[in-house]
């Protein structure tokens, strides 16, 4: 008959307990932090798709700053953005017209913590 033997503790591998705590939380705060910050950058990057559009329309260089605006909004609407509205945007003329929307969107993280994000989308290329 075999006898079995018993490996001294420090052969063993493994995590133990504290080191599984301590990844789960670290872990968690990851999650935590993309459900939080995610929706603002999917908004953002339809802000950027909708500038986008409005900076390629075959009229656009002769669009009055009203005709923008109600162009954003109607975009803005469709693409269920919040964060913009058209009388946030600039608009100006320099070489070619251009309009640029920058804005900044707060998410609350725990108690009094929050999240700003500086966002800036234009229609210059």
């Amino acid at each position: 008959m075999k006898s079995l033997k018993i490996k001294p503790l420090s052969n063993q591998r493994g995590m133990s307990f504290v080191g599984l705590v301590v990844t789960g939380a670290i872990v968690f705060t990851i999650v935590i932090l993309a459900v939080k910050t995610l929706p603002a950058y999917i908004e953002y990057a339809s802000v950027k798709k909708l500038m986008y559009k409005i900076g390629h329309e075959p009229n656009f260089a002769t669009m009055t700053n009203e005709e923008i605006a109600k162009e954003f909004d109607a975009g803005a609407n469709i693409s269920y953005i919040g964060s913009v509205k058209s009388s946030d945007l600039t608009i100006y003329e320099t070489d070619q017209k251009v309009v640029v929307a920058e804005y900044q969107v707060v998410k609350p993280l725990l108690a009094n913590i929050s999240l700003m994000f500086k966002f800036k989308a234009t229609t210059e290329h």
